[in-house]
């Protein structure tokens, strides 16, 4: 409880700080602030779905469902933060390229990151079997996230583009005002924070899920089929 209570004041603090007094970066005016949101939900993304990629092979290592169900969530919040860093940077192309979609090489790159993923949610919910939905999902997984660093990180810097430079420019220096390196980092720290969180929780929904569909739908199969008699 404690925990959740500094999150939520923590997120607080470094969101009033970057709407309310960090300045605004010369061209980017006012859209500066979108970026405090498109950028920690980018972040977001890739870390949540690197994480479903670790319990993925973990689960095929040991056939391990608790390693499937952290798969599955981090996918699930992977593909929700691609969806709010999607939204944020329409948000961001209307106000600067007049479009909200502009089929530039970053928006090109996240599309097909969004269609990826929810092909896995949707294989994961066509299968019944939890073994072998694991299985399947965990192979998928794997596989997949062999695509995210090179859509997120090759694709973008391999044509002209219009999108702003990424805070971590070319020579590997974060290049910014001290008041916006200092947001920008409390609002990562803040949302790695609420993934965490997120994570666990849905997890724990996961396992209830589970054990619910074994105490009601097992005892209805021996009923069924004549294994509930004496």
């Amino acid at each position: 409880m404690m925990l959740r209570v500094v999150l939520f004041l923590w997120i607080s603090v470094a969101m009033t700080a970057s709407l309310l007094f960090a300045p605004l970066v010369p061209v980017l005016e006012e859209t500066t602030r979108v970026l405090y949101f498109h950028i920690p939900a980018a972040w977001l993304t890739v870390l949540a779905l690197g994480w479903s990629m670790l319990n993925s092979i973990r689960y095929l290592v040991k056939r391990d469902l608790r390693a499937d169900d952290h798969a599955a969530a981090a996918a699930e919040l992977g593909l929700l933060f691609c969806i709010g860093a999607t939204v944020s940077g329409a948000l961001w192309a209307k106000a600067m390229w007049g479009a909200y979609w502009n089929w530039d090489p970053r928006e090109t790159s996240i599309f097909f990151l969004l269609l990826i993923y929810t092909a896995y949610l949707a294989l994961r919910g066509s299968i019944e079997d939890e073994e072998k939905r694991a299985r399947l999902s965990a192979v998928y997984s794997a596989v997949a996230f062999v695509a995210v660093p090179f859509l997120v990180f090759v694709v973008p810097r391999m044509y002209q583009t219009l999108h702003p430079d990424p805070i971590l420019n070319t020579r590997g220096k974060v290049d910014m005002d001290p008041m916006i390196r200092w947001c920008f980092t409390a609002m990562l720290v803040g949302f790695t924070g609420l993934f965490v969180w997120m994570q666990s929780l849905r997890v724990r929904v996961a396992r209830l899920e589970r054990r619910r569909d074994r105490e009601t739908i097992a005892p209805a199969l021996r009923v069924s089929t004549g294994g509930g008699r004496a």
